[in-house]
């Protein structure tokens, strides 16, 4: 199966759409916009991309669409990590984690929370 992986723009898109749960292209536009310049045609042509890649469906209400989201945030995030793992790190997650903690990427407290998970997971 191929996994359409998401660009920022998709993935800061689609942040802001699990957050409304309903959204249309003006609510995704409006909220960028608090952060950043953006054309509303830009976000009403990324959010029919992330529709063509089956991330958003859409459904008409009062003459404007109202997208949602077709998979749980966990779901993509999930398959995002896993894809990024299989490709810089052959499949192996060890390397990556090696990485985060020589590069000081973790504070104490996440390297803790880690360890708990692990030992729950056995």
């Amino acid at each position: 199966m191929k996994i359409n992986t998401l660009t920022k723009q998709e993935l800061e898109i689609m942040k802001i759409v699990w957050r409304l749960e309903n959204a249309t292209v003006r609510d995704v536009y409006e909220t960028l916009r608090e952060r950043r310049k953006i054309a509303y045609t830009t976000v009403m042509t990324m959010m029919k991309i992330l529709e063509k890649k089956k991330y958003l469906k859409k459904r008409v209400k009062d003459r404007a669409y109202i997208y949602q989201p077709t998979r749980p945030k966990e779901q993509v995030i999930k398959s995002m990590v896993q894809e990024f793992v299989n490709r810089v790190f052959n499949g192996s997650a060890e390397p990556l984690l090696v990485h985060l903690v020589k590069g000081r990427h973790l504070s104490e407290k996440d390297i803790q929370t880690i360890v708990k998970l692990i030992q729950e997971s056995e």
